[in-house]
C-alpha cells in the first residue's frame, strides 16, 4: 500500500472509530488528518486535503477545539490560523471521555435524580415498579460515572494492569 493511500485508509478508519465515540464522521476525519500531521495546518489545507468546503472545514476545527482535541498555533510571520492535534492517544482517550461524561452521564443522572422525587404512591404497582426501575438505573449510571472519573484520574499504566486483572 503506497503512503496516499494508507493515509486516506487511515483517515476512513478515523472517521468511523470516532462516530463510534460520539463525534461525527467528518469532525473525525478533521482529527484525523491534524493527528498524522507532522507539522500544524491550516484551514485552507484542511479543505484541500480533505476535499470538504470551508464551512465543514471551520464548524469541525472549533467542534474539535471544544473537545479539546485541537488547539490553535501561532506561526511567527504568518496572520493564518493554523491547528495541531494533541497527538497522545491516551490523552486524546481522556479528554473525548470527560468529554461525552460532560454531556450525556452528567444530564442522566441529573434527569434520573429529579424522576426519583416524584409524586405518587409506593404502594401502587405501576408507581413502585418506575421508582425501582429509575432507582436501579440511576445506580448504573453512577457507577458508569464513578468508571469514567477512575480513568480520567488513572495513570496510564495502573489503569491498563488494572483493566487486565479484571479480564483475567
Amino acid at each position: 500500500m503506497k503512503f496516499e493511500e494508507a493515509k486516506k485508509q487511515f483517515i476512513q478508519t478515523w472517521g468511523t472509530l470516532g462516530s463510534e465515540w460520539g463525534i461525527n464522521r467528518s469532525m473525525a476525519q478533521v482529527h484525523a488528518l491534524l493527528l498524522i500531521s507532522p507539522k500544524p495546518l491550516t484551514t485552507e489545507d484542511v479543505m484541500e486535503d480533505l476535499s470538504i468546503s470551508r464551512g465543514n472545514a471551520n464548524m469541525n476545527l472549533r467542534d474539535l477545539i471544544n473537545w479539546t482535541l485541537v488547539s490553535k498555533e501561532l506561526v511567527p510571520g504568518d496572520r493564518k490560523e493554523y491547528f495541531v492535534a494533541e497527538k497522545d492517544i491516551w490523552e486524546i482517550a481522556r479528554r473525548i471521555a470527560k468529554e461525552r461524561k460532560r454531556r450525556e452521564i452528567e444530564p442522566v443522572l441529573k434527569v434520573l435524580g429529579q424522576l426519583n422525587e416524584f409524586e405518587g404512591s409506593k404502594e401502587n404497582p405501576e408507581h413502585a415498579a418506575f421508582s425501582k426501575t429509575v432507582a436501579n438505573l440511576g445506580d448504573f449510571v453512577g457507577k458508569m460515572d464513578k468508571s469514567v472519573e477512575v480513568m480520567l484520574k488513572a495513570d496510564e499504566s495502573w489503569f491498563f494492569s488494572t483493566l487486565l486483572k479484571l479480564l483475567k
